[in-house]
């Protein structure tokens, strides 16, 4: 059975001053597995100032214990459709940096519907996989990202 294994996750979004936060946390949970304790979920909401001077907040959820972060793994690889699947299989080379990290992006209107999809545009939740791999190349992690998609 084709698993990855990382070292961390990271959740990231925007909370615009003209959207309902609770309704972007929300969107941010479909991430989130029940079955990781609360206490294994570093939450931070900072606050910043945008391009026009509007209020913008600035939300990240981090998932550091192996545990936490297999039960992540598993549950990410579940709300992906076949396309989204596809999609970044198809475009790992963008999806993966040097460091060996996987960025995936998703429309929060759909996250918050509970029907996750990938989106490259503007207003989204980016999902931050550390991949672990041996030996720690980029190539060796998109190898390793696409035969768990592929399975």
């Amino acid at each position: 059975m084709g698993k990855i294994r990382a070292h961390h996750i990271r959740i990231t979004t925007f909370i615009q001053a003209t959207e309902d936060e609770d309704k972007v946390l929300e969107a941010i949970a479909t991430f989130i597995p029940e079955e990781i304790d609360d206490e294994d979920i570093i939450f931070d909401i900072d606050e910043t100032t945008g391009f026009f001077g509007n209020p913008i907040k600035v939300v990240n959820v981090e998932i550091k214990r192996s545990r936490a972060v297999r039960k992540f793994l598993d549950h990410f690889k579940e709300l992906l459709s076949e396309e989204d699947k596809r999609y970044i299989i198809d475009n790992l080379d963008e999806k993966v940096d040097e460091e060996g990290t996987l960025y995936v992006r998703f429309n929060k209107q759909k996250a918050y519907l509970g029907e996750p999809e990938i989106d490259e545009g503007g207003d989204t939740i980016q999902v931050k996989i550390k991949v672990k791999a041996f030996p720690m190349r980029k190539e060796a992690v998109v190898k390793a990202v696409r035969e768990w998609l592929e399975e």
